[in-house]
């Protein structure tokens, strides 16, 4: 074998390798943009928004949460009456996460509630939430809490990025 097909080989074989392990590293659910809002410094609950990421070409569940910061988090969602009214509540089967697709926790959808703080929370303290899925995999997530964020609009949004003035 040549010198050149020998590195022709030792070179597929470590990016075969290394994509595999690069697949695998990034297998499963991931969080991005989380943050939590509460309605003032002595509230007692708190809502807790995020996109849940998924990795993996197979379907999972949101099973449960916890939270050191409360007495009882829970999955809720809102949903519409025949009458036309909004209603909060848990949501005990969790939710699904589809494979190789974006779950949005965020307000007038799915979220998280947080009940029976333990402290008054304000803008930017940090929260710790516990999530729990049905394929084993539970991540430890630090919540920042946002109370200036307006709804749809990520931390890295134009909307809420200060551009210099044109001439």
């Amino acid at each position: 074998m040549s010198n050149f097909a020998m590195f022709l080989a030792a070179m597929t074989a470590y990016f075969t390798l290394s994509g595999s392990q690069m697949a695998a590293a990034h297998d499963g659910i991931h969080v991005e943009d989380a943050y939590a809002r509460v309605s003032g410094g002595n509230a007692k609950s708190a809502a807790v928004f995020m996109t849940l990421m998924s990795h993996s070409v197979e379907d999972d569940r949101l099973l449960s949460v916890t939270s050191d910061a409360a007495d009882r988090a829970e999955l809720h969602t809102h949903t519409l009456d025949s009458n036309g009214v909004m209603h909060m509540g848990e949501v005990t089967e969790g939710f699904p996460i589809v494979g190789e697709k974006a779950h949005m926790l965020d307000r007038g959808g799915d979220h998280i509630m947080l009940l029976g703080l333990k402290t008054g929370l304000k803008q930017g303290d940090i929260v710790t939430v516990t999530l729990k899925f049905e394929r084993g995999e539970e991540l430890v997530v630090e919540v920042p809490v946002d109370n200036d964020r307006k709804p749809g609009a990520a931390a890295h949004d134009m909307g809420r990025m200060e551009m210099p003035a044109s001439n």
